[in-house]
């Protein structure tokens, strides 16, 4: 039986590469997603994967969420908490609210996913969390108190929860993005993404499937050792 794999986000961008790499991988995959009904419906029809609304900011509704999964699926075995937003300003223009709703998002919302799967995890002594982090999280950047706080704060969770998981059989790790060619930096000015690529040793922005191929093999049997770690796939831009 093909183990049952939860991507937060799961239904564009960097997780909808994701989703796609681990169901062509032989996983059956759950992807959330927060709003976005149009997309959410296009991507099902294109792949099949099942879609599932929540907020993942939301203890309730990630509870109740991960509930229907398992009902629907079986026991949620493979965890990547994808999810996360922008709200960027300079920190002297940073309101509460901007502040407050990253964090909830970013930073509590991978509590809020991986929480509910952990007993599970622990009583089949099994189980994979990959945490989509940020190469901002690990260097900071102007203008993202916020979002750099968050990112930071998930590398903080996953290598606590791999101390604690590892005799249980199962592995955290995260994977840092640097800019990738989503639809959110394809929709910058073009003068502001050049000046990006002009930071990347690699003269050029990542793609999303890179990336997914990153997430395929720490969740793979193959990955049992790899635990706490954090791979950095940011083209050179940064090493931490």
């Amino acid at each position: 039986m093909a183990r049952v794999a939860l991507v937060t986000g799961g239904s564009r961008g960097i997780g909808e590469a994701i989703s796609k790499k681990l169901q062509a991988e032989g996983y059956t995959v759950a992807a959330t997603y927060a709003g976005n009904d149009e997309a959410a419906r296009k991507f099902t029809d294109e792949t099949g994967i099942k879609t599932y609304k929540w907020n993942v900011a939301d203890y309730d509704s990630s509870k109740a969420g991960i509930e229907q999964v398992e009902a629907d699926l079986g026991p949620i075995e493979i965890v990547v908490a994808n999810a996360g937003i922008t709200r960027d300003a300079p920190f002297h223009k940073m309101s509460p609210e901007q502040w407050k709703e990253v964090i909830d998002t970013n930073l509590t919302g991978v509590f809020n996913t991986i929480h509910p799967v952990w007993p599970g995890m622990r009583e089949r002594k099994f189980g994979r969390v990959v945490v989509i982090s940020s190469v901002n999280g690990q260097k900071g950047q102007f203008a993202q108190v916020n979002y750099a706080a968050t990112k930071a704060g998930d590398i903080g969770i996953v290598r606590s929860l791999a101390q604690e998981g590892a005799r249980a059989g199962i592995t955290a790790n995260v994977v840092a993005p640097g800019y990738i060619a989503t639809e959110m930096v394809m929709a910058v000015p073009e003068k502001v993404r050049e000046s990006i690529i002009g930071q990347i040793p690699a003269g050029r922005l990542g793609e999303p499937e890179e990336i997914a191929r990153c997430v395929a093999f720490l969740v793979s049997d193959e990955a049992g050792f790899v635990n706490g770690s954090t791979i950095s796939a940011n083209g050179a831009q940064f090493f931490s």
